[in-house]
């Protein structure tokens, strides 16, 4: 079902050619959808089911969009820029059309992408026939709309500079090829600008979300731990100082549930003595992988002595020792001066050396929780849950 060869691409001096080759890559993948509707009810979601619904999910998710903004921030802006009389009517007429069919094979792809998620995974053998004709329809009559009208359009009235244009941000837009020195130094302020991602792996419906935020979050985390997601743990902690500026630093979280989330720091440090003065906090997760962020906020407290005891013997002898030995935030002159109170440390803690008072678990009790859900065109879904009075929790969606 899969094909393991793939011609070889055009250079993106031919643009229009690199588009084609992209048509061509897209009916390989809906060639494979077909192959895999049929092969499913005859050998379930065996090995070579999951690596074709691999294979698509990995095309859809992560390089058809590219072919939507090529079209929708380049060829059509470039084309309406020079296209007169009939080319210009014809185009008026297209493009719109053209959009919309971008919008609705989103759609169609949501419809299909959880289904071969768990094709991928083994957990499923079922594939909606009718979700796979209605998507491999619109983006067929979709490429062949494409092909005998804006491609030849581009081709009679792009000049070789306009085509050279419209190749360069092809070529940016998958982060291919690089500028000479002397212009990166020129224009890596628009090419910070000009950075993006279109995000569409998954959505996130109220109807679907779990009562219980901290089931919701447990649910997400699962699945970051699953997806193998880099540090899924780690979070921002954001704190407020007496000036009123904000702070944020990167921390793990070591603990999660119902009472809040935990994570354990010096209690001389920066952060514990904003939170001293300002006992409110803001945490943030991002799971780029996932395209995925929680944001929490509430208020902090200090953990049991009894709590902040286990968690520091738990941790390796060299980590208790750093904690002990580092004065947080501290200034210091040097490295070698930081090695050498470690080393004093080393030898007068022993192998087993207690949790310093000054050193111990924050947790941030949560008031207000959002999950975010990256979507196309920047349409993100966003639900929040606020906490009551009677600590029971209200949910509602926001607007991306």
């Amino acid at each position: 079902m899969t094909q393991l060869l793939h011609e070889t691409a055009p250079d993106f001096d031919q643009p229009i050619a690199v588009l084609k080759h992209c048509h061509g890559r897209i009916r390989r993948q809906l060639a494979t959808l077909d192959k895999l509707l049929a092969h499913l009810p005859e050998c379930g979601a065996d090995e070579q089911a999951r690596q074709a619904a691999a294979a698509v999910l990995n095309y859809f998710d992560k390089a058809a969009h590219l072919h939507h903004d090529d079209e929708e921030q380049d060829l059509i802006p470039m084309l309406r820029a020079v296209a007169q009389g009939e080319d210009a009517a014809t185009l008026q007429a297209l493009a719109p059309v053209i959009l919309q069919d971008h919008q609705d094979m989103d759609a169609l792809w949501q419809d299909l992408h959880e289904q071969l998620v768990a094709v991928a995974e083994g957990r499923s053998a079922v594939l909606s026939a009718s979700a796979v004709q209605r998507f491999s329809q619109r983006y067929s009559s979709h490429m062949d709309r494409e092909e005998t009208t804006m491609a030849p359009m581009a081709m009679r009235l792009f000049s070789p500079e306009q085509m050279a244009q419209l190749g360069k941000s092809m070529q940016a837009r998958r982060g291919i090829g690089g500028a000479p020195a002397a212009d990166a130094a020129a224009g890596v302020g628009q090419a910070v600008a000009d950075l993006r991602k279109d995000y569409g792996q998954a959505s996130l419906n109220e109807t679907e979300v779990m009562d219980d935020p901290v089931l919701q979050f447990t649910q997400w985390f699962e699945q970051a731990l699953k997806a193998k997601v880099n540090e899924p743990n780690a979070m921002s902690v954001a704190t407020v100082g007496l000036d009123g500026r904000p702070s944020s630093r990167i921390v793990l979280v070591k603990q999660f549930d119902q009472r809040g989330f935990t994570w354990y720091t010096n209690y001389n440090s920066r952060k514990s003595a904003e939170l001293q003065n300002n006992p409110h906090a803001a945490l943030l997760f991002f799971w780029s992988e996932l395209e995925r962020q929680v944001r929490i906020e509430g208020r902090v407290e200090r953990t049991s002595p009894e709590e902040s005891d286990r968690y520091f013997r738990s941790r390796p002898l060299k980590s208790r020792l750093s904690a002990i030995a580092s004065q947080q935030s501290a200034p210091i002159g040097s490295r070698a001066e930081l090695e050498q109170n470690y080393e004093a440390t080393a030898r007068q803690a022993g192998e087993d050396p207690a949790r310093p008072g000054n050193w111990g678990g924050l947790r941030l009790v949560p008031e207000r929780l959002e999950f975010w859900q990256g979507r196309r065109s920047r349409f993100h879904d966003r639900i929040v849950y606020e906490r009551q009075e009677d600590g029971s929790w209200k949910r509602l969606r926001l607007q991306p």
